[in-house]
């Protein structure tokens, strides 16, 4: 048990001493979500907010903490005093050390990890390029992101399925073999990938904006897709093979693997299943031509969900409730999470809203994890006019940075080309996943490759930096701990920050927020490095040193696993 856990046990043991018999008193459990970090470290390290108890006991929060604060008994875990309506706890140094170190060294790197999700299943749809499309920077946000909440999940105890759904589906394809068959080499293709499918699909819509009838030829080059035409569907094939082998090193590079890669034409004979319990359910009616799903009954405001189009053929949501209806049945997850930018959140609401109509209680357990839209210098991105920076790009860039500063700075170093790529993968993920995942990002390189101040490489450096006062220590002679000399400000701020890292775990997956790790992370590394700054780690004093190294052990098993959550590699080195 954790000094938290500890604290929220004592409160809920003296609150039922004090006031036994009366209904509606908070668990330990509850109490430990209420207890709170005070504003200013003068006013304790937690605070319980007395008026959570108000209602129940018919008191004012001043009263109920005065009651409390005489009754607890907190031995040598903390002194309490009243402040107004709270309840203020002031550590123990030594007792609070002891614990958050034992809590820490025991689990190792697994520091944080939890069983509350034992028997429970995750999905997670991501990253979801486009056939024919190279990976750009507009991916890194949707991959990164599910690529973490994956770790952080499992992290938590539950099984994660992570899905690719690949946009493989529309009159792009149609237009991309017509561009090809027109302008294109299959030797040229087959040599330049994905780079040359772009130029063909670039020129297309050139010459469609001269000469509008190609549009049309586009249309019917993807009804022979529809309708299994041999060569369509060979091409068709072939483009999917080109975009997977095109996007494999970057995946790799990232660390990124996928259990499906079942993307929308997986899903298309599996659309009539829902069109026709749709209709069973009488829940598709006919507007101007096209069924659709009302769903302004609530007056909900929210538009119709358009089902099949006048000509018949399926869209979007038809696809989505399809391979909902696939993924619950195949996996039988507890939650399916779609990391999709914000864009699409009345497309998510409506889907989801028709499978709660379609009478699926689990539709609550579908979620739209949204994110910021990345633009390149303030404008948008855009494949048919040419406007992109591919990933690949931005990564090899970072990676040749920061071999470059690796050179300068530490000529003598091993590995520099493996420890570069560490670091320069994880400038770019750390500046993508710093901040909150709703934000916009007007992506710049002096922003993502910036290796000075709050940064990938500043705290990659912090956990090298704790690795090398542990070799330092190595083959010296080895003490019990002084855990009194834990006691100064330094110390006690990087405990707290320790102490608070399962918190930030839970935190991040109960809002699909990995930022919050990162921030974590972070503060964790500005207070060790204070720390470090104003105590020597190796001293005579044998107790002391023990101390010293027992803390930057747990500080440097704590950063690794922090950087692993978020996707991101902790060198021993740089």
């Amino acid at each position: 048990m954790d000094t938290k856990q500890s604290l929220a046990a004592l409160i809920a043991e003296t609150i039922e001493n004090c006031y036994m018999g009366i209904d509606g008193l908070p668990t330990a459990e509850e109490i430990g979500g209420y207890l709170e970090i005070p504003p200013q470290k003068e006013m304790g390290d937690y605070a319980f907010p007395c008026f959570k108890l108000s209602r129940a006991l018919r008191m004012g929060p001043p009263q109920i903490a005065s009651t409390l604060a005489g009754a607890i008994d907190a031995g040598d875990l903390c002194e309490a005093k009243q402040q107004g309506g709270y309840l203020n706890f002031f550590l123990n140094r030594d007792n609070f050390a002891q614990k958050t170190l034992d809590n820490v060294l025991a689990a190792g790197e697994s520091y944080g990890a939890d069983t509350m999700g034992e028997g429970k299943t995750v999905c997670i749809d991501y990253s979801s390029i486009n056939i024919a499309k190279r990976f750009h920077i507009g991916h890194l946000s949707t991959t990164m992101l599910g690529h973490s909440l994956g770790r952080i999940f499992r992290h938590l105890g539950y099984k994660t399925v992570g899905i690719n759904h690949l946009g493989d589906w529309g009159t792009q394809f149609g237009k991309l073999i017509y561009a090809f068959k027109t302008w294109g080499n299959e030797a040229e293709v087959e040599e330049k990938g994905v780079p040359e499918l772009t130029r063909l699909y670039v020129k297309f819509h050139e010459e469609a904006e001269k000469d509008p009838t190609l549009d049309d030829e586009g249309r019917r080059w993807f009804k022979a897709i529809e309708d299994g035409d041999e060569e369509a569907l060979r091409l068709f094939n072939w483009f999917k093979d080109l975009t997977l082998r095109d996007a494999k090193p970057v995946y790799d590079m990232l660390g990124v693997e996928f259990d499906s890669y079942n993307g929308e034409s997986f899903y298309v004979d599996k659309t009539d299943r829902v069109v026709n319990e749709l209709r069973e359910k009488n829940l598709l009616t006919l507007s101007e031509g096209a069924s659709v799903v009302d769903l302004d009954e609530e007056n909900s405001g929210m538009p119709p969900c358009l089902i099949l189009k006048k000509d018949g053929t399926t869209i979007y949501a038809t696809r989505d409730i399809a391979a909902a209806l696939y993924r619950k049945e195949t996996y039988d997850f507890d939650k399916c999470l779609y990391v999709v930018a914000y864009q699409q959140d009345l497309h998510f609401r409506q889907f989801f809203k028709v499978i709660e109509k379609m009478g699926y209680d689990w539709a609550k357990d579908l979620k739209h994890v949204a994110f910021g839209m990345i633009s390149v210098g303030g404008q948008s991105l855009s494949t048919r006019k040419g406007h992109v920076l591919f990933l690949e790009d931005v990564l090899n860039t970072a990676i040749q940075k920061a071999r470059e500063i690796i050179d300068e700075k530490s000529p003598d170093l091993e590995n520099k080309d493996e420890v570069a790529k560490q670091v320069g993968i994880g400038a770019v993920v750390y500046a993508d996943l710093q901040n909150g995942r709703i934000k916009d990002i007007d992506f710049t390189w002096e922003r993502v490759l910036s290796f000075d101040g709050e940064t990938g490489p500043y705290v990659q450096y912090t956990h090298a930096r704790c690795c090398s006062a542990l070799r330092k220590a190595e083959g010296l002679e080895e003490a019990a701990i002084d855990y009194s000399a834990l006691g100064d400000d330094f110390a006690q701020e990087l405990l707290r920050q320790l102490s608070r890292f399962p918190d930030a775990v839970k935190e991040a997956a109960l809002r699909y927020e990995p930022s919050i790790i990162t921030r974590a992370v972070t503060e964790l590394c500005k207070a060790y490095n204070k720390f470090y700054y104003e105590n020597r780690i190796i001293v005579d004093e044998a107790g002391v040193r023990a101390a010293r190294i027992a803390l930057t052990r747990a500080v440097k098993n704590t950063i690794k696993t922090g950087l692993y959550l978020i996707g991101i590699e902790a060198p021993e080195r740089m």
